[in-house]
């Protein structure tokens, strides 16, 4: 009988899988990469929305997507095929030339339904651009649960817009990533 006894499983690059202690129970554990979804996308240009509003964000910009789980060209949604607790940030910038909202809103929605907010208000009058910022953990069951990101843009008037203009300082973000197998 051959026994083996270990302490610590890697991959032959060097990336730490898990971590037993002395009486072998796996105290530390991770995903093979390729297993653990994470993405995070921009928003190309504008995107004209309705005043006063919830809209879903155009991310259509994707920069990473490591299980090609995020959708950048029509639903712009987040279908991780992981179980588990994921850890979602999104920004959305409300501009427009005249527009001057007086307050702004970010969401995540999962699976169809708003599930958590927040709103940035103007200090004082209204601002050229609001950009309300969301961070939380959400559980996804890695078969039917989605997030997307929709945006509010509130007060003002003129033609409201979401966009991402890296050189003014204000971005339009969308990404998750996986913290936790269920």
């Amino acid at each position: 009988m051959s026994v083996l006894k270990l302490n610590q499983i890697q991959t032959a690059n060097g990336v730490i899988m898990a971590n037993l202690n002395s009486s072998g129970a796996n105290i530390e554990f991770q995903l093979a990469p390729t297993l653990a979804p994470a993405f995070h996308a921009s928003m190309v240009g504008y995107q004209v929305v309705s005043n006063v509003t919830w809209t879903k964000v155009r991310a259509n910009n994707e920069i990473f997507d490591t299980a090609n789980c995020y959708d950048p060209t029509s639903n712009y949604r987040f279908t991780p095929t992981v179980a588990g607790y994921y850890q979602v940030n999104a920004t959305c910038s409300n501009d427009s030339v005249s527009q001057n909202p007086t307050y702004a809103r970010v969401a995540i929605y999962k699976t169809g339904s708003i599930y958590a907010t927040s709103t940035m208000s103007a200090s004082g009058s209204a601002s050229n651009t609001l950009s309300p910022t969301l961070n939380i953990i959400i559980y996804l069951n890695g078969t039917t649960d989605y997030i997307e990101m929709y945006g509010f843009n509130g007060g003002g008037a003129g033609t409201p817009l979401f966009y991402d203009n890296p050189s003014n300082g204000y971005y339009t973000h969308f990404s998750a990533a996986l913290i936790r197998s269920a």
